[in-house]
């Protein structure tokens, strides 16, 4: 039994030790005490992730959180889905098409098309924090990071990165670690939709990823966030908490109260 408990007793806080990511980042002060829209405030015929969506968030004094993709030619699209029929209606991949492209490629029935980040940039700039989603696929992770922050000089105002992937998460703590970087997480053993093998599921689940990509912040679903790894990194290792997606203004209510960072749609705050 005296074995047992101290095996036990270290693997504990091994576990402890794998969750603790980075604490303390000075500029995480300015991205606290926002609201941020999700895609930005689309709905009533303003398509998410538009630049009509997001210039009417601006107006109303919104931060916002959107996705950004890398296309064929370098330059970075802000649209949640690779695939474009969602949105688009149109076959094929956002990375296959060219900056140029874009412009062919109107959001759900409207004048909208496919905005480019540095748009988007234009429309926050000096105005509001965002919160940049890096999407890769493919393997497109490294020259995705790259590509981004590149295009993040000269943004004025409070800004961060996240991603579901950790891979992005760890590019950014080894090649830009003055960035604010977040892992995205949900509970993916409650999501009888998510496609991720079980090991990927058990580290995005219980941030066991937090071991080699050290977050600022953890950004995860509001519906599963009741799980005792949010809670050690947010009150043992002092991790910033970031929560997505509320869709009621109790929900938005009860995200405060417990001190998460509110990303939301569908209603104003």
């Amino acid at each position: 039994m005296k074995y047992l408990f101290w095996t036990l007793l270290v693997l504990l806080i091994l576990y402890l030790l794998a969750l603790r990511g980075r604490s303390g980042h000075p500029g995480l002060a300015k991205l606290r005490g926002w609201n941020y829209t999700h895609r930005g405030l689309h709905g009533n015929s303003l398509p998410e992730n538009s630049l009509a969506a997001f210039r009417a968030g601006v107006e109303k004094g919104y931060g916002s959180e959107f996705d950004v993709h890398l296309l064929r030619d370098g330059g970075l699209a802000v649209v949640h889905d690779s695939k474009l029929l969602r949105t688009t209606g149109l076959p094929g991949r956002v990375e296959d098409l060219t900056t140029a492209e874009l412009k062919n490629c109107f959001l759900e029935g409207t004048t909208e098309t496919i905005p480019t980040l540095q748009e988007v940039l234009a429309v926050y700039s000096g105005k509001a924090p965002i919160i940049v989603e890096l999407k890769p696929e493919g393997g497109n992770h490294a020259a995705l990071c790259e590509a981004a922050c590149a295009a993040m000089k000269g943004f004025e105002g409070a800004w961060c990165m996240e991603s579901f992937d950790p891979r992005v998460v760890y590019w950014l703590r080894k090649n830009r670690p003055e960035i604010i970087r977040g892992q995205l997480a949900e509970n993916s053993l409650r999501n009888p939709d998510s496609k991720l093998p079980l090991v990927l599921k058990l580290l995005l689940t219980f941030h066991l990823e937090n071991f080699v990509c050290r977050p600022d912040f953890i950004a995860y679903d509001f519906g599963t966030r009741k799980v005792l790894s949010n809670a050690i990194c947010r009150k043992l290792w002092g991790l910033e908490a970031v929560t997505w997606t509320l869709r009621t203004p109790e929900d938005h209510a009860t995200a405060v109260r417990e001190g998460w960072i509110p990303i939301f749609e569908h209603y104003l705050p």
